[in-house]
């Protein structure tokens, strides 16, 4: 039986990129493949700043978070042009970066990087990846490189296309773009050009819209964005379902704001 359109309540919140991060975590941790993989295969959280919440999340389903810290959980970032904090010794300490999560059946093998176990890993285990870019269209992700020898996602994708590994990509709207990502990659890669090349990937794009719909089966609809006094780069989510699964999400998001 279909639902009753007038029986749908409709609500528009605000969640800010970094509320955007915890709800995305909240709901990778909580589908039952990612559960059952936790017990039973090998998962690889790429370092990351949505990644750091995502690591965090599944170490709390095993049990072992007490030691993990987000605070060097990133390889690449940005800063506001001129900011005192683009000098990366002030804010990013290499020394503290500990490593990729790597969780092996329900172990958390510590100091190891997606480098020293992609070449163990196979169908059916899973491998998470953040991204810089995202096209809503056709939920394609860029990911921009660094490293001359094509950075972390190289090497994730040998395991990815090679034995058919499952790649997801948790990634904020804060992230979307309004272009196709293969035309932006060829001229970000093109000889003469600066700055980051970009890899386009596609993969099991996570974004808040997919999170929530995830933990409570509401559909949702980025409306606008924008905001002063911390909210610069937030955006309004329209809300639309059964009143008891709209104030579920309502409750998820409020209580990503602590």
């Amino acid at each position: 039986m279909k639902n009753d359109s007038n029986s749908l309540v409709h609500r528009q919140l605000v969640v800010t990129p970094e509320m955007g991060k915890k709800i995305i975590a909240r709901a990778v941790a909580s589908l039952p493949q990612i559960k059952q993989a936790l017990t039973d295969r090998t998962i690889v959280v790429v370092a990351g700043t949505t990644n750091g919440y995502v690591a965090e999340e599944l170490l709390e389903e095993i049990g072992q978070a007490a030691e993990f810290s987000r605070r060097d959980f990133f390889r690449g970032y940005t800063f506001p042009p001129g900011s005192k904090t683009e000098n990366k010794e002030t804010y990013y300490d290499p020394e503290g970066f500990s490593g990729d999560v790597v969780i092996r059946k329900g172990v958390w093998e510590r100091e190891k990087t997606i480098s020293e176990v992609v070449g163990s890993l196979e169908e059916g285990d899973i491998i998470f990846k953040g991204a810089n870019a995202l096209y809503l269209e056709d939920k394609t992700a860029g990911i921009l490189i660094g490293d001359t020898k094509g950075g972390t996602v190289l090497k994730a994708l040998q395991a990815v296309i090679g034995r058919r590994v499952d790649f997801y990509l948790p990634v904020g709207l804060e992230k979307r773009v309004p272009q196709n990502l293969n035309k932006t990659a060829a001229s970000l890669n093109s000889p003469g050009a600066s700055g980051p090349r970009m890899m386009v990937v596609q993969g099991k794009v996570i974004t808040e819209i997919e999170a929530l719909n995830i933990l409570t089966g509401v559909q949702v609809e980025m409306t606008a964005a924008g905001g002063i006094e911390g909210a610069e780069g937030s955006y309004y989510l329209s809300i639309s379902g059964e009143e008891r699964q709209v104030k579920k999400a309502a409750d998820i998001i409020s209580e990503s704001c602590s």
